[in-house]
């Protein structure tokens, strides 16, 4: 969907610019780590900045990578951190690998391995699959010995790769067998964000570190289904019928969400409240450019103001 037109340099947002971007866009896309928390502490300012965006008229649009939570606990920490935000304004890749499933007409009868967490075995369940691994087996434990056979279900027909706390042995042993000795079985990826700040004092490895580590025992590469796919921009133009170019998608990491804006045809405004720095930004041997960019989202409500 991109034109490919020359990049130009990202501008600073400013009172003028602000405005102009807010005035040609009907709907603002979140990221959410990075630029509305750290882990499960508030960004300063994104409360009073949701509610004015709001009050004139903008949809809000939330987009996360991050899968360890499903739609429906998402929109719980939202409401925990004080934030009124719909199960139908959230898109997570949680969701994303479940509809990547359905829409591909996944055999409901075959079964799902997940290395992830609630999140992507919820949303199976919702999608009507059947998912195993996941937290249980983090548990469970691995013994090489002589004449040790280990057995994997043999109606598994995907695995999905996520954010992952609970990886082990265990779970890349069954991934791999699935993979590799299953007739067919696909091989889907949340994400391949190398980190996240999964807490608000740093950042800690990502799921690209989970799907590198399938990609390696399997030699094969993923079906990717979150930024900067455009897989969950389909949804979001069904639902929305707003053209992506009456749409900022709003994040914090280059490679993912201002990518996923840009594949897209989206305006893009990027935080350094997350992953990226200014000197990453303008580091001469980067090649994605946001449009705009700024210190936090709160930013919009200071230059537009209330």
């Amino acid at each position: 969907m991109n034109d490919g037109a020359s990049p130009s340099i990202p501008q600073l947002l400013s009172p003028q610019n602000a405005t102009d971007l807010f005035h040609s866009v009907d709907a603002f896309l979140f990221d959410c780590d990075g630029v509305i928390w750290k882990g499960d502490k508030l960004i300063d300012g994104v409360p009073h900045t949701l509610e004015m965006l709001r009050s004139k008229g903008k949809k809000l649009i939330f987009v996360t990578n991050n899968s360890t939570k499903s739609r429906r606990q998402y929109a719980k920490k939202f409401h925990s951190l004080g934030i009124a935000v719909t199960e139908e304004e959230i898109f997570s890749s949680s969701f994303a690998a479940a509809m990547f499933l359905k829409v591909n007409e996944f055999p409901p009868e075959k079964k799902v391995y997940v290395i992830g967490e609630e999140g992507i075995l919820d949303e199976l369940e919702l999608a009507g699959f059947i998912g195993l691994g996941g937290p249980e087996d983090g548990k469970k434990m691995v013994h090489l010995k002589p004449n040790y056979l280990f057995e994997h279900d043999k109606n598994v027909g995907a695995v999905v790769v996520g954010l992952d706390q609970y990886i082990n042995y265990y779970k890349l042993q069954y991934a791999t067998l699935c993979i590799r000795e299953n007739p067919g079985c696909l091989f889907v990826a949340t994400n391949r964000d190398a980190v996240g700040h999964m807490t608000d004092l740093q950042e800690w490895p990502g799921a690209g570190c989970m799907v590198a580590a399938v990609c390696g025992s399997t030699q094969k590469e993923p079906i990717v289904v979150g930024k900067p796919s455009t897989f969950m921009m389909d949804f979001l133009l069904k639902k929305y019928q707003i053209s992506t170019s009456r749409m900022c998608m709003v994040g914090d990491r280059l490679d993912t969400d201002i990518l996923f804006g840009k594949n897209a045809g989206c305006r893009t405004l990027l935080v350094l409240s997350g992953v990226t720095t200014q000197s990453t930004l303008q580091d001469p041997t980067n090649d994605i450019l946001p449009e705009y960019f700024t210190s936090k989202i709160s930013d919009l409500l200071n230059l537009l103001g209330p």
